[in-house]
């Protein structure tokens, strides 16, 4: 038999809604716990993450509720008696959104909203992270990508928008008694209009991916290396990146407050260049239709020469964080590019804490502080010594009419020896390949004087 619980948030999440929506809008959220489950997550753990995203869409949580099952009501999700309980709680509250830790299928949206009465909004994790990408994308591609994948998540849902209307008459002018048919109803109106609007979207994604290729050959052409910062949503990205180049991107204590890829330059302790790009960021619990809805922006990883994984070293679960930004990571061809563990936030921590933090479960991996700016140059230097370990050895005499030459190798490579004569600057350097090959022409024979 299924054991029923109940809880109010311990903590008080109720908040202004003038940034984001209609005030007073509040809601309830619901999770469900799976008896055998072997995740380090607590039932409480993900119920605040849900709480943290509710706040980030716009809307005051008023109170939660929890079930433990032995497996999924496959009607409502919850068990019928949890769902009488939360319509007595939704009047108690005066709240009129419901949000679901989980993805329901549209006949348990469908039932919930029949179950609960008219006025009460019944959204799921997935709509609800759709919601706030909706709230946050800026780019063309973004907006592209957000709206696509609110199509293919609104599709199969569409009945449930559709019940009751009447169908369309179909044909017009004369026709033969009784053999005149009603025509297409709403419905399949509806769908056929998003499948049209889906393929339109999917088309303008391969444009800007067309687009983004021909931005990455160009950078590739320039030679200069590509750092990504990837990691769990509010880990600080924007904040290390805001903190190394002074890009000054948006920085907010919400999750997924940074949804469009930035990239700004670099400058490494001996004068290398670098791009630094930040990421969306992860979270648990996305569904891979969603994850895939993204994958132009995740693409551009894979231009990577190395992968900065920033995590929240004070958040209880950060090992299920990493895990979580692996699996989806895991989909990509990345694991021959070399990937650096920074541990960020560490001003969070107590002092004895901090090396424990690293554990020794990642070889290559540091502890930073975006905040107060500890780590940052270890890092720095980490990053040159793992983009160095790429590069060739060249000895070059560059005539002084290519001294543009000379700057590359200064921005792109690690200059050992420099000396200025007749013919030329001479540089004995460590560049990436592709540079190597443009100087070519202007290589130190053996034996020459």
């Amino acid at each position: 038999m299924n054991r029923v619980c109940c809880s109010w948030m311990s903590r008080d999440f109720l908040t202004d809604l003038a940034a984001h929506g209609p005030e007073g809008s509040r809601a309830i959220l619901v999770g469900v716990e799976l008896k055998g489950s072997k995740s380090a997550w607590t039932l409480q753990d993900s119920l605040d993450e849900l709480a943290r995203l509710a706040e980030t869409a716009g809307l005051a949580v008023a109170g939660a509720t929890y079930q433990k099952l032995d497996h999924p009501n496959p009607r409502t999700w919850i068990g019928s008696g949890k769902v009488r309980e939360l319509g007595e709680l939704l009047a108690a509250s005066d709240a009129t959104y419901v949000l679901f830790d989980d993805e329901l299928s549209p006949g348990q949206q469908r039932k919930l909203e029949a179950a609960l009465g008219d006025g009460i909004r019944i959204i799921d994790r997935t709509r609800l992270i759709l919601d706030i990408f909706s709230q946050h994308a800026q780019s063309r591609e973004g907006k592209l990508q957000v709206e696509l994948a609110q199509y293919q998540y609104l599709l199969p849902r569409l009945a449930g928008m559709r019940m009751g209307l009447s169908q369309q008459v179909g044909g017009t002018g004369a026709g033969p008694v009784g053999l005149r048919g009603p025509g297409e109803t709403q419905l399949e109106l509806d769908r056929r209009q998003a499948r049209r609007r889906i393929a339109t979207l999917r088309a303008g994604l391969e444009e800007v991916k067309v687009q983004r290729s021909q931005h990455r050959a160009r950078r590739e052409n320039s030679g200069l290396p590509v750092a990504a910062l990837v990691g769990y949503t509010n880990a600080g990205k924007s904040s290390l990146l805001n903190a190394l180049t002074g890009a000054g991107v948006l920085v907010q204590d919400k999750l997924f407050a940074t949804l469009d890829p930035t990239t700004r330059r670099l400058s490494l302790p001996q004068g290398r260049e670098v791009l630094l790009t930040d990421t969306v960021g992860f979270i648990r619990k996305i569904p891979h239709d969603l994850v895939a809805a993204f994958r132009a922006t995740l693409e551009g990883i894979e231009e990577a020469s190395v992968i900065l994984h920033v995590v929240d070293s004070s958040h209880p679960h950060p090992a299920e964080q990493i895990a979580a930004v692996d699996e989806v990571l895991g989909g990509l061809d990345l694991s021959s590019i070399p990937r650096l563990i920074v541990w960020n936030k560490i001003d969070l921590l107590p002092g004895a804490e901090a090396p424990a933090v690293l554990g020794g479960r990642h070889e290559l991996s540091l502890a930073v502080s975006a905040r107060t700016g500890a780590g940052l140059p270890e890092m720095l230097a980490k990053i040159e010594t793992i983009l160095g370990e790429g590069l060739e050895e060249v000895q070059v005499t560059i005539p002084y009419g290519r001294y543009d030459l000379v700057q590359l190798v200064y921005e792109q490579g690690s200059v050992t020896t420099k000396a200025d004569g007749p013919a030329g600057v001479s540089l004995g350097a460590r560049v990436p390949a592709a540079l190597a090959r443009i100087l070519d022409e202007f290589v130190v024979k053996p034996g020459a004087n």
